[in-house]
């Protein structure tokens, strides 16, 4: 049975003043009271009042953050959803959807203190966001496709890689390792889509065509209420979803990432 849970706090105790003590009288000459100790636990220090907190309380206590990771969005309930990114395995992620969204998602890996690397054939789409994210570090990298170097992935500097290589992306010289995630973009479905999806650890949609979403439910195994729902998808929401589970995430912008990115859009 759950017992409740016991803290301290409220007024202390007030030890009684030593008698004869006359008013005026100087604080040397007045001898300090006794105090008493516990054999092998030092002097017993000052009498608090107890609280009590019962266990159907104990759920005010907890932060609405469930997981480790980078804050993506929200999702139902507005609970926020988190994209564990930084792994002691590799991880890879799809995102059929807009530039917008990768972009988020790399400066918000950047202030969990990740380095990230866009492997990218349009890096004048990237470079007043990398320079605004870097700040005098090198958190944020821009390299030509194929030409991205080993970056080195710890435990204590984990790597986002986001590339950015267009419909059909080569395979990359940089794959995903421990503490080394590696996140493709994809404007659209295309040839390579389906291999691309089918190894993925993750998948995110955003809006398609109606005959995008019957591909996309018939890939990853989505129900007909999912497939119907890609069509019609608002800027800035995406369905994540994995072998196990599926989840519709609105991502909103913060002022500086609007003042940097513009607002949410699906087409760049």
């Amino acid at each position: 049975m759950a017992m409740p849970t016991t803290v301290s706090g409220g007024p202390s105790y007030a030890p009684t003043p030593t008698p004869g003590h006359m008013p005026g009288q100087p604080d040397e000459l007045v001898a300090p009271a006794p105090r008493r100790t516990r054999r092998g636990f030092g002097l017993i220090g000052p009498r608090r009042q107890r609280h009590e907190l019962p266990p159907e309380q104990f759920d005010a206590l907890a932060l609405p953050v469930g997981d480790d990771g980078v804050v993506i969005g929200v999702g139902a309930r507005d609970q926020p959803a988190v994209l564990g990114l930084h792994r002691p395995t590799p991880f890879n992620v799809v995102l059929v959807g807009g530039l917008w969204t990768a972009q988020v998602i790399g400066l918000r890996a950047v202030a969990t203190g990740a380095r990230v690397t866009v492997e990218t054939g349009r890096q004048q789409m990237w470079a007043s966001l990398t320079q605004a994210a870097n700040g005098g570090y090198q958190s944020m990298t821009l390299h030509d496709v194929g030409r991205v170097p080993p970056q080195g992935p710890s435990i204590g500097s984990p790597v986002l890689v986001i590339r950015d290589a267009g419909m059909r992306p080569p395979r990359g010289r940089v794959t995903s390792a421990p503490w080394q995630s590696v996140l493709t973009l994809l404007p659209y479905l295309s040839p390579v889509a389906p291999r691309l999806m089918e190894n993925a650890d993750l998948v995110g949609i955003q809006r398609v065509s109606p005959e995008e979403a019957a591909q996309v439910g018939r890939i990853v195994g989505l129900p007909s209420t999912d497939v119907e729902s890609l069509s019609t998808l608002p800027d800035g929401v995406t369905l994540w979803c994995d072998r196990q589970s599926r989840l519709y995430v609105a991502t909103h912008p913060t002022d500086i990432e609007s003042g940097l990115l513009g607002g949410p859009r699906r087409m760049d």
